[in-house]
């Protein structure tokens, strides 16, 4: 059986927005007072469940009760998965009118972009159910508590404040000047400041290297376990810091690539160790996968029931038209026929890798138009299966029940190489070169793949480029369709010019480049009318 981290939740079950980003962090109006909920450190550990569901659920109920009011009503890992994806060469989406993705398809959304709209709120959302559990886990509200209860809650603490920096390590990475708040801020009219992309990203840091601080276990997440699974520990701080630093020259114009590796060492030495059967890490038995997946998010049609997070994907990738793709095959009980692959992505395959997985009959390479389900092949990938092959769940009444896979040790090893090429200190070239040869001997399942050491020499100038150029067409290869690859092509600095065409990147089939203000996405109109601290460049 699954076994999940998923708690019964007393309080924020709806948010009602009156203006500005301040009233995220007032109290929500619910009939619970913070003073009825936290009196046991069982009601702490509730509502960090709500933290951690609030990824992959709209609000309390399967249909109802939801958390927001005023967006469009998606859970947050869908439109993470839209925002990241559907831009880029790795998702075509069939449905553009009815599910509003036009402007992220093309490039060419504004301020008034409902999925960027969604994304922000959800995220200001979570920041201040974070906020507002750390409010009330000071050590002077858990003073009365047992011995026990109070280092247990010391635990909880450190596990929020890990989901509230990757709750603003996202906003950084998709809004980049965004406002800040915390629990130490005014309740009630309060108008939260625009942070620099460099203050936000240091107090991401500085969070991260307190909650991993060993010395200091009343403040450090713990390590992985049963009992931490789909939870926070020192692996997924670990992984976060390697994503910050990797991302550095983007954010805050600095160069982290030691201070990647460092980090990425840190989560090796934590354990884990890759699956040897790469489609086993996407399907309904996913939450055995712990030696590599280093954080997910459980999905339970019981539950943690979504429509949207890998929900979302497994029936999104399943033709509702054709004749030939049956929805059986992928433990669904009907296909959404919502997303298929450019063609670019398949091309970047050599024969042998079985991480190519793709249905093709009857379907195009090519995307000539991007609206035709017979254009484009579909991802197989994800999938509601059991290691057994047998259905999960029921699709049409509760979703499916496969983990979101967050974090995972392939994705650290790539950053740790990529790092190392571009001038980071602290790895050898052998030791990159056996790291990316683990993946590459579980895609082709021999050494046929291998690269040699020489491919990752840093010191070789004159090959750097077409070495960094494998690490990103690695990645697309192992991770697609997992939420990096909007992330991946901006470090590159080819999301936006005409360095890299893809089809219909701008609007047009064969690809053009668009403003270089399509590297961030705008904070909402909404926003900046409430909110005089607020502005966008270039929107």
């Amino acid at each position: 059986m699954k076994k999940i981290f998923y708690i019964a939740f007393y309080f924020c079950s709806t948010l009602l927005f009156t203006s500005c980003i301040g009233d995220l962090d007032q109290y929500p109006h619910v009939d619970e007072t913070s003073s009825s909920i936290y009196t046991s450190a069982e009601n702490y550990k509730s509502v960090l469940g709500k933290i951690y569901t609030s990824m992959v659920t709209t609000g309390q109920e399967k249909n109802g009760n939801e958390d927001l009011s005023s967006n469009s009503g998606q859970d947050y890992m869908r439109c993470y998965f839209n925002l990241q994806e559907c831009g880029t060469d790795e998702v075509a989406s069939t449905w553009l009118s009815g599910d509003n993705v036009t402007g992220l398809t093309y490039l060419s959304w504004d301020a008034n972009d409902p999925w960027v709209s969604d994304m922000y709120y959800r995220i200001y959302y979570n920041i201040a159910l974070c906020n507002e559990f750390l409010r009330n886990a000071t050590d002077d509200k858990i003073g009365s508590f047992s011995a026990d209860d109070q280092k247990q809650i010391r635990t909880y603490r450190a596990e929020a404040r890990f989901m509230r920096a990757l709750f603003y390590y996202h906003a950084l990475d998709l809004f980049r000047n965004v406002p800040f708040v915390t629990e130490n801020d005014p309740l009630v009219g309060y108008l939260p400041p625009q942070y620099t992309p460099q203050q936000t990203f240091d107090y991401i840091e500085s969070e991260l290297k307190t909650i991993t601080d060993t010395n200091n276990p009343d403040n450090c997440l713990l390590v992985n376990g049963n009992e931490m699974y789909g939870r926070a520990t020192l692996g997924a701080a670990y992984t976060l810091l390697a994503k910050l630093y990797l991302n550095a020259k983007v954010y805050i114009n600095q160069e982290k690539y030691t201070e990647c590796i460092t980090a990425c060492k840190n989560v090796i030495t934590q354990g884990y160790s890759l699956e040897p059967d790469y489609p086993k890490l996407f399907n309904a038995d996913n939450h055995l996968r712990t030696n590599e997946i280093i954080f997910t998010l459980p999905i339970d049609a019981v539950n943690t029931v979504s429509w949207g997070s890998s929900t979302y994907i497994v029936c999104g990738a399943v033709s509702n038209t054709s004749e030939l793709q049956k929805p059986e095959d992928y433990g669904v009980k009907s296909g959404w026929g919502m997303f298929r692959v450019r063609g670019n992505i398949p091309t970047k395959f050599e024969q042998g890798d079985q991480r190519y997985m793709f249905f093709t009959e009857g379907q195009s390479l090519n995307v000539d138009v991007i609206d035709d389900q017979t254009n484009g092949y579909f991802v197989t990938k994800w999938t509601n299966l059991t290691d057994a092959k047998q259905t999960a769940s029921n699709t049409a009444d509760g979703g499916v029940n496969t983990d979101y896979p967050l974090f995972r040790l392939a994705d650290v090893y790539l950053m740790m190489a990529e790092a190392h090429l571009r001038g980071g200190t602290g790895a050898t070239n052998s030791e990159v070169t056996g790291y990316v040869n683990l993946l590459r001997e579980r895609a082709y399942g021999d050494n046929s793949g291998n690269k040699q050491d020489y491919e990752f020499d840093n010191q070789n100038q004159s090959k750097n480029k077409e070495y960094l150029q494998f690490i990103l067409d690695e990645r697309a290869r192992e991770l697609y369709w997992e939420g990096y690859r909007r992330t991946d092509l901006i470090r590159y600095g080819i999301f936006t010019n005409a360095d890299y065409l893809w089809q219909w990147k701008g609007g047009v089939k064969e690809g053009t480049k668009v403003n270089d203000k399509f590297n961030i996405y705008p904070i909402p109109n909404t926003e900046l009318t409430a909110n005089p601290n607020l502005k966008n460049e270039n929107y």
